[in-house]
């Protein structure tokens, strides 16, 4: 549709002071935020997996968890803490304590496998623990750094809720505004497709970071667990910053929602929408982890089994579509739809279709992994035993990587629940989940009745925020 428009009417909407301005505080956005979450990040694995930290188990968990809160409920915690709170101080700010777990999970998970011979070869040259951090461990969370960097900075390019309620523009909040108040889809599609080229330029910048360099060794290498720096006169300082850190992300939002509910007292769990907005959420979170699922595992087992360019194509569109914010996705969803299937308009079909090319990588990864674990030797053993290829199939390749499977569903549940912007779009008229109740319900400042909602959609990603810490655990062997 941006390239049908003409390049006229793209000159009109695109080089114009609304899209620079725009374009400034996104960038602004991405370039301050993005650097903090790393400081944070490596800083909290560090201290939790190099240090002589105490309780340094409990913090591993505390550090994570700010994940099972959404950023918009985040920003509604502040919001109404600080109803001054705005611009990019506020962007930065809430979009940090929300986003910082998705550098510090992969990179404490890499600090748990590494191999602890490096270290001491750096010390037995004569480097300072600094040093060895610097010239030999921080080199080694290169992949790890930069793939969570990523994540940020797609999470900022595709957020809309947290950043609309602190009257931050970015592009997402203005396709969004711009759509709804006018449902001018040309202007709105050529912003998303700034946006696009946005994120795919982060994608090669990834790439580019994550270079060729060479981060495995052959062999087992040292067994012995790595050497925990004491801390000594900085233990203190380092809980205490900890504790400042995971009161800021976690207790905060916790303590509003908490607030909100006394204050609402017992007639703000009376509302019939209530329960209706939680089983819809239940129903598309279960709807869309299935059918992503069911869909993501030929892929899987064709990368796995089969591996060439058909696999490594597939693979490759699915991660680029998925990396896309959910208003790009949404909009081409309206576009196809409005235009070519209107019988499908706003329909569930629609909203879980959008749902799938969000989410798959989710399920994607996890059952690679799975499969991965069984072997086609054992296929051919069974077969060997007498069983039909179909059977033999059911009974092992699919019975073994049924945990991972069930692994990469509950993680797109998790994202179900909290997306928000894709839902507002698609979702058929009379629908109502937890987040755009929740939405609802704060964007008229009636902060009591969002809290219930706020709590639902914590208590369900919660259980699905310590899968994913505990999937990250195992990965290191732990």
């Amino acid at each position: 549709m941006t390239v049908g428009a003409g390049w006229e009417t793209i000159s009109t909407l695109v080089f114009r002071p609304r899209v620079a301005e725009l374009l400034m505080n996104t960038v602004a956005l991405v370039v301050i935020t993005v650097p903090l979450c790393v400081v944070l990040g490596v800083g909290g694995a560090w201290l939790v997996e190099r240090t002589s930290l105490r309780g340094h188990k409990a913090w591993s968990l505390l550090l994570a968890a700010p994940l099972a809160i959404p950023a918009f409920v985040n920003s509604y915690a502040w919001v109404s803490a600080i109803p001054s709170l705005s611009g990019i101080f506020g962007g930065v700010l809430i979009s940090t304590l929300s986003y910082f777990p998705l550098v510090y999970i992969p990179v404490a998970a890499t600090l748990s496998r590494m191999d602890p011979a490096l270290e001491q070869s750096g010390s037995s040259l004569g480097l300072g623990s600094w040093r060895v951090f610097a010239r030999v461990v921080l080199p080694q969370l290169r992949l790890a750094i930069a793939g969570g960097a990523l994540l940020v900075a797609l999470h900022l390019l595709a957020e809309y809720g947290a950043f609309a309620m602190i009257r931050f523009d970015t592009f997402t909040t203005a396709i969004y505004e711009q759509y709804q108040s006018t449902f001018n889809g040309a202007a709105a599609n050529m912003l998303a497709s700034v946006l696009v080229v946005f994120c795919l330029l982060l994608l090669l910048a990834e790439s580019r970071t994550r270079g060729n360099a060479r981060y495995a060794r052959i062999g087992s290498g040292a067994q012995a667990s790595p050497a925990r720096l004491t801390l000594g006169l900085h233990a203190i300082p380092a809980q205490l910053a900890l504790a400042a850190l995971t009161a800021l992300a976690f207790g905060v939002p916790l303590y509003h929602v908490g607030r909100w509910l006394i204050a609402g007292g017992a007639t703000i769990w009376a509302r019939p929408e209530l329960v209706s907005s939680l089983l819809q959420t239940l129903g598309y979170g279960l709807a869309g982890a299935l059918v992503t699922t069911a869909l993501a595992f030929p892929l899987a087992y064709l990368a796995v089994r089969h591996p060439g360019w058909l696999s490594k194509t597939l693979e490759a569109v699915n991660y680029i579509s998925s990396s896309m914010p959910g208003i790009v996705v949404a909009l081409a969803f309206v576009t196809i739809t409005v235009h070519g299937l209107p019988a499908i308009y706003q329909t569930s079909t629609v909203l879980v279709a959008a749902y799938v090319l969000l989410f798959m990588p989710r399920s994607l990864v996890n059952l690679r992994a799975g499969l991965a674990q069984a072997p086609r030797e054992l296929d051919e053993a069974a077969r060997a035993l007498g069983k039909a290829p179909f059977t033999a199939f059911l009974r092992v390749t699919l019975r073994l990587s049924a945990p991972a499977a069930a692994g990469g569903a509950a993680l797109v549940f998790l994202g179900i629940v909290n997306e928000l912007t894709a839902t507002l779009l698609l979702s058929p008229n009379g629908t109502a989940t937890l987040a755009t109740e929740f939405w609802k319900l704060s964007s008229e400042i009636d902060y009591a009745g969002a809290a219930p909602y706020a709590l639902l959609m914590i208590l369900l990603s919660a259980p699905m925020t310590y899968l994913l810490f505990s999937q990250s655990k195992k990965a290191a062997g732990q």
